[in-house]
């Protein structure tokens, strides 16, 4: 198992900060009226109720998925007491 490089650490870090230079210069561009960043006018519109209702979807699904999936881990990591293995 090979460990991580000196240029791959730096190139992470050069990916994080262009990033964050991205959202700082889209931040200074952006219009500035309060207004402009509230969320209950998208909530309004009929599009914002179909976007709740798929982030409440996703996330069950989600949760569903972890539960499975500790249910198959558990099963698989055990074995029946007098099993002949």
């Amino acid at each position: 198992m090979s460990g991580t490089s000196p240029a791959e650490w730096a190139s992470a870090g050069c990916a994080g900060l262009s990033a964050i230079n991205l959202i700082c210069l889209a931040m200074a561009f952006a219009d500035a009226d309060l207004a402009y960043f509230d969320p209950r006018r998208l909530l309004d519109t009929d599009a914002g109720a179909r976007a709740v209702v798929a982030v409440f979807n996703a996330s069950t699904a989600v949760r569903d998925f972890y539960r499975d999936a500790a249910a198959l881990l558990l099963l698989l990591t055990t074995s029946p007491k007098g099993a002949l293995l």
